[in-house]
């Protein structure tokens, strides 16, 4: 719930801030803000809860059986609870801000239904071969899993909004009023973190899913 709450705070609280401040955080610079806060949740959580932050990255683990489906809600729940909870804040603290960060699509929904299904396959990808179990943690994890989240919001955000995490999109729309193309951010992820799991599959047969006790 924490990390979550600070990778929705920061992250798109960075937007927030990037619009009533004519810019002055820049786009590159919000990537980098979501890249990087998730560096940091993850060296500081990684151990303890695995660093899950992410809906569609939970439902990844579930499905290559590396996480009991007993703690699949669970983990859901807080980090809805945590996004919420950081997009109230932004809205207590931003009034004046009429999206809240809510990620929403340049182009057509086809494009974005595509763009984020791919977005969260590689995302998935990196996570499943950097992390131990179910668990995000290690030397590397934290610096590949946030150079990855960093470069695709860098390149495709501007066109889909990156959110490649249902969390990350479900709390701003909500507590902004703007569902509009909400269902692209629910859907693409978890299907992507899915492929990714059977690409997995492919490249690593043995390690890659390890059957988790039920």
């Amino acid at each position: 719930m924490i990390g979550t709450f600070a990778l929705v705070f920061a992250g798109t609280g960075a937007i927030v801030i990037n619009e009533i401040s004519n810019d002055t955080i820049t786009h590159v610079g919000i990537a980098l803000t979501f890249g990087l806060v998730i560096l940091a949740m993850i060296y500081t959580f990684g151990d303890i809860s695995g660093a899950h932050f992410n809906p569609a990255v939970t439902i990844g683990f579930w499905a290559a059986r590396r996480l009991p489906g007993r703690e699949t809600l669970p983990y859901i729940f807080s980090q809805g609870l945590g996004a919420f909870l950081a997009s109230g804040s932004l809205r207590f603290l931003f009034p004046q801000s009429r999206l809240l960060g809510a990620t929403m699509p340049a182009g057509s929904e086809l494009q974005s239904l595509i763009l984020e299904t791919i977005l969260t396959f590689f995302l998935m990808l990196t996570i499943l071969n950097v992390s131990t179990g179910a668990k995000e943690k290690g030397i590397t994890a934290g610096i590949a899993v946030g150079a990855v989240i960093g470069l695709e919001a860098m390149f495709a955000g501007p066109i889909c909004g990156a959110s490649m995490n249902p969390a990350r999109s479900i709390a701003p729309a909500l507590v902004s009023g703007h569902l509009e193309h909400l269902w692209i951010y629910c859907v693409a992820p978890p299907i992507g973190a899915c492929m990714a799991v059977l690409a997995c599959r492919c490249v690593r047969e043995e390690g890659c899913c390890v059957k988790a006790p039920v």
